[in-house]
């Protein structure tokens, strides 16, 4: 069988030339996530039995044809299939989708075979991946410690040469925290590149997009010409690419002008030393390739009301879902006894702001994303770098949010998260791709930011990085 470690492309190019089958990619990534997963939890639903029927019924002549994937149990329904976004009451339901989203079916069109739904922190609150629902997924560079979230078990099981791409979505970072504590590429689209329907027209006013964790540049850019484009009654539009994404791999990307980062958003966390080292080195490496690269600020984003008001449209988002979109589901109430501490807890922040406080924080967060964008303009910069998150990746249980303490994960979450959440607001393409390993052997990321729309500049200088200091050789302890 083909080394566990190639990327989707590769495979997808072999099943081309006829070296192997759909079917055996298939059951050798059962086998993998048989022996692998038992020490990582990252596949909570195997869906074994259906991939093979599948493969057997015969795959769509996509892309990918034949290349065996995880979806992230969060939003990306299949019909008829159980999701349960790591909560225990949808667990317990045993809940089944009504629908297939857009995603899923652009993913099965391309030729994926789903072979199993991976763990997800209860409606992808924090980052981490410890629902109370499934347990903690560890991370497979040293089991004591976080994947990240929410995507963390779709993060674990690309890292970890389960499968090569993972299903992954990111309403603060949840792409892009566990690409970076897992060594993977991570690329939160341009708002409304990949389409939420039909369920949703957004997620959380906007904050929420979907795509993919994967361990090379290409796959993201392939994977992300697979299921790009606008569905019917989007809410918003994006500028179409000028060609396939996967076209800019390797594409020169000219002289650009970054700016780098390396002070947290805000100014009330101090960055780690090895998450500022990676920064730098990623710095040092662009300079290297003729970049014009220098120290920048993003001012706008250290207004205190920002935080505030990006919390308040999380905790409407997530008092929408406690109070409406899962009692009509479900067909009863959901109580504080159904749902984690924490979840509770955010969602009656929403509940003691008025509506009016709500468009206001919208409306705030409106302006900074006019002013994010005016910055980048004032300054001439076509990309911002900055670390993918303020610390290694941390221990396991550091987020649990008892019930005298309900919100200390929301406080913990963001002593980590100070990089990430922003470009939620603004809807800008923002990449993590792996920067760094410190002296513990834990993966350390570096985020790129593009100005709207412009994938193509984030993978045009992702490519040159991973070409300059390739990262795909690397493989944790626990691994297939």
């Amino acid at each position: 069988m083909p080394d566990p470690f190639l990327d989707a492309c590769t495979l997808a190019d072999m099943v081309r030339r006829g070296e192997v089958s759909p079917a055996e990619l298939v059951e050798d990534a059962i086998e993998r996530i048989e022996r692998v997963d038992p020490q990582l939890n990252a596949v909570i639903r195997p869906r074994f039995d259906q991939a093979r029927r599948e493969v057997a019924a015969g795959l769509p002549d996509g892309p990918f044809r034949g290349v065996p994937m995880v979806l992230k149990d969060l939003i990306c329904s299949a019909a008829g299939e159980e999701i349960h976004e790591g909560m225990a009451l949808l667990k317990q339901a045993r809940y089944t989708a009504p629908v297939d989203q857009e995603l899923t079916r652009r993913l099965r069109a391309a030729g994926f075979v789903v072979v199993g739904r991976t763990n997800t922190p209860e409606l992808g609150i924090v980052p981490t991946t410890e629902p109370v629902a499934y347990g903690s997924t560890r991370n497979p560079w040293d089991t004591t410690r976080s994947t990240g979230g929410s995507s963390g078990g779709s993060a674990a099981a690309v890292a970890s040469g389960m499968v090569p791409v993972g299903h992954a979505n990111d309403g603060g970072g949840s792409i892009r925290i566990p690409a970076s504590e897992c060594g993977l590429v991570g690329l939160k689209p341009s708002r409304a590149r990949v389409p939420l329907g039909p369920e949703w027209g957004d997620v959380f006013g906007g904050l929420v997009c979907e795509l993919a964790v994967t361990r090379t540049v290409r796959d993201t850019a392939a994977v992300l010409d697979a299921v790009a484009g606008p569905a019917p009654g989007d809410p918003y539009g994006v500028p179409p690419p000028a060609r396939p994404y996967v076209e800019e791999v390797g594409a020169d990307p000219g002289r650009l002008r970054i700016g780098v980062q390396t002070a947290a958003m805000g100014g009330t966390v101090t960055t780690h030393a090895d998450c500022v080292a990676a920064a730098e080195a990623g710095a040092d490496v662009l300079t290297s390739l003729g970049h014009d690269v220098e120290v920048a600020h993003v001012d706008v984003l250290d207004e205190p009301e920002f935080v505030a008001d990006f919390v308040l449209v999380w905790a409407a988002g997530t008092a929408f879902d406690l109070d409406h979109y899962w009692p009509a589901k479900l067909g009863r109430p959901v109580g504080p006894d159904d749902v984690e501490p924490l979840t509770w807890a955010l969602a009656d922040v929403a509940r003691t702001a008025g509506a009016s406080d709500f468009l206001a924080a919208r409306h705030r967060l409106q302006v900074t994303t006019r002013r994010v964008a005016q910055w980048y303009e004032d300054n001439r910069f076509d990309l911002l770098l900055t670390p993918t998150i303020a610390e290694p990746p941390p221990r396991l249980g550091e987020f649990d949010s008892p019930a005298d303490n309900p919100l200390h994960g929301l406080f913990r979450a963001a002593e980590l998260v100070p990089f990430t959440p922003a470009f939620n607001v603004t809807g800008q393409p923002a990449m993590s791709v792996p920067g760094y390993w410190n002296d513990a052997g834990l993966p350390i990321g570096i985020q790129l930011v593009a100005p709207y729309g412009r994938e193509d500049v984030l993978l045009r200088v992702a490519a040159q990085l991973e070409a300059v200091r390739p990262w795909a050789h690397r493989h944790p302890p626990v691994s297939v």
